[in-house]
């Protein structure tokens, strides 16, 4: 099960390389602001959900002023927050499946702006349901692969927790799950002393391989398209290169 993938699928991530800092940080200032208001908790220690947006921000060296502010919106300690989560389904060039997840405060603005860079790169907005049942909602926990190196009898209580798939690259290790037992796989590595992150991706059920190298640059060029869109925080898509 360890090294490799039964499932395939490509993710775009921002980076600080990727965009100004100060729209790194608004991104991540709604992430913690929306992950308060879910988890229902300011305090990153009961709610999960926080903690793991408060370990992105500071991997990106957010100020704490930045993260406790967004904290306080999240938990009505300021101004009133309109931020809410949206999901666009979508397709691309050649017929790809996209998901395109956005935090806004303006449902319609955000959808508009993401409908004209799909019309702009040979895509189109999807009706509700025409992409989503593509993908299955999985949970992801992210750690050093050295801790994992150091626990070697971890991996099959990590089975029998629900773990799905474990893969490794150079420096991290990654383990997907169905969604509802992520959590208790984040337990059996903490009670070993890993503190993982954790997150949901989509993962395509039955990825399309492009082997076009025109239709590669087309999707490419769409998926820069839309995040540089400031609403926009993940896209997921079947497409794979």
């Amino acid at each position: 099960m360890s090294g490799h993938s039964k499932w395939a699928k490509l993710k775009h991530t921002k980076g600080a390389t990727d965009a100004k800092k100060s729209k790194i940080f608004s991104r991540l200032a709604n992430l913690i602001t929306i992950a308060a208001r879910k988890g229902k908790s300011g305090d990153p220690k009961m709610n999960f959900i926080l903690r793991d947006a408060i370990a992105k921000a500071r991997q990106e060296n957010m100020p704490q002023e930045n993260i406790n502010r967004a904290i306080k919106r999240g938990t009505g300690g300021t101004e009133t927050v309109t931020l809410e989560e949206t999901v666009c389904e979508a397709y691309g060039p050649g017929g790809i499946a996209l998901l395109i997840h956005a935090v806004t405060d303006n449902k319609n603005r955000t959808r508009g702006e993401i409908q004209n860079v799909l019309n702009k790169n040979e895509g189109r907005l999807g009706e509700n349901g025409s992409v989503l049942w593509m993908f299955v909602e999985t949970g992801k926990i992210i750690f050093p692969k050295a801790r994992w190196a150091a626990h070697p009898e971890l991996e099959l209580e990590i089975i029998d927790a629900g773990a799905e798939d474990i893969r490794h690259d150079d420096e991290t290790t990654y383990i997907y799950a169905p969604k509802q037992l992520t959590e208790t796989i984040r337990l059996v590595l903490e009670r070993a002393g890993i503190e993982p992150q954790t997150t949901i991706d989509y993962i395509a059920k039955s990825p399309v391989v492009i082997f076009d190298e025109m239709k590669k640059t087309k999707i490419q060029r769409l998926l820069e398209n839309l995040f540089d869109l400031d609403d926009v925080e993940q896209v997921y898509t079947n497409a794979e290169f």
